[in-house]
């Protein structure tokens, strides 16, 4: 999306060294496109980088704007993960979106890079 807020990186610390790096966002918010009411979930990221590690307050910034936007859950964790994969280039990347429950049903959707 040409409006999305850039996604920062900064150099990774130890290249040489395959390490995990985990970030959870509790506190994610979209819009659900059939009724245009709030959807609210956790996104979990776990990714091993290569050159290129995630700026946090970029990331905040870059999921806000989905507040905004009507997305089904699945297009928004797989959109997060592209995005993501073409910023930092990672060795390998997982986006789980852990969303709340809505009608007695939750959903949880994962995307990974690379594809398995």
């Amino acid at each position: 999306m040409s409006s999305a807020p850039a996604l920062e990186t900064f150099p990774n610390p130890r290249p040489g060294r395959a390490y995990e790096i985990a970030i959870d966002c509790p506190e994610f918010t979209s819009l659900c496109p059939k009724t245009g009411l709030p959807d609210f979930g956790t996104i979990r990221i776990s990714y091993v980088p290569a050159e290129r590690c995630i700026e946090l307050k970029s990331l905040k910034y870059y999921l806000i704007r989905f507040r905004e936007r009507g997305a089904f859950y699945e297009a928004v964790t797989n959109e997060i993960l592209d995005d993501l994969v073409a910023a930092c280039q990672p060795q390998r990347m997982t986006v789980t979106g852990d969303f709340s429950v809505r009608g007695g049903i939750s959903t949880r959707v994962q995307a990974s890079y690379p594809a398995a």
